[in-house]
């Protein structure tokens, strides 16, 4: 039996990296820039990258509408960063008119950790993962503010003496981290998700 193929959207941001991760776990990977490169997918990842812009993109390229379409009808997703603020169905912070596509219910802050120069990395323990703590590393990363009841919260950090913020949740077929486990070497999340992909391709076949 041939590999299922995961796309990862490659309309703008950090493409190659969870390129790389994926075909390393044993999938079978695609870059998608238009709307038949989303044909036969068994799962997608949304990468890092600057969200209105890969927001306005999808739009200009006519793949906001079938990639909608896929996620409702059930399609595992993964959302790094800026792929985290595209499936939340809410945003705070967002540009005027920016979208997303939505699929987690939660509630997302963009760039609720600061700018560029408040880039930074913590250890964190991750639900579900064996192997203990991972590294995460966040650039100008959103954080998670509200979920609703089917929202597993899979990962958080503390921000201050109380406050612990959520970086990392799964709702059904979306998963979704604020973080950037693409480019630390650390594979673990990837490889969730590539069980993700796997049972639901398997089911379908």
């Amino acid at each position: 039996m041939s590999p299922p193929v995961v796309g990862v959207l490659a309309v703008q941001g950090d493409v190659r990296e969870h390129l790389a991760v994926l075909g390393a776990a044993g999938l079978a990977v695609r870059k998608v820039r238009r709307p038949s490169e989303l044909d036969g997918l068994s799962g997608i990842v949304l990468p890092g990258g600057e969200s209105t812009t890969i927001d306005k993109l999808t739009r200009a390229f006519d793949l906001r509408e079938p990639l909608c379409a896929l996620l409702k009808a059930g399609l595992p997703a993964y959302g790094s960063c800026a792929g985290m603020i595209l499936l939340a169905d809410r945003v705070l912070g967002s540009a005027p008119g920016q979208q997303t596509f939505g699929g987690i219910d939660m509630t997302v802050r963009r760039n609720a950790f600061g700018g560029q120069i408040e880039s930074f990395e913590e250890d964190l323990d991750f639900v579900g993962l064996a192997g203990g703590r991972m590294r995460a590393v966040f650039i100008r990363a959103p954080w998670v503010e509200d979920v609703g009841p089917d929202v597993e919260v899979l990962a958080t950090i503390r921000t201050g003496a109380q406050d612990q913020r959520i970086v990392a949740v799964r709702q059904g077929n979306l998963l979704a981290t604020s973080f950037h486990p693409e480019i630390t070497g650390d594979h673990r999340v990837h490889q969730l998700f590539a069980t993700m992909v796997l049972d639901h391709y398997s089911a379908a076949v």
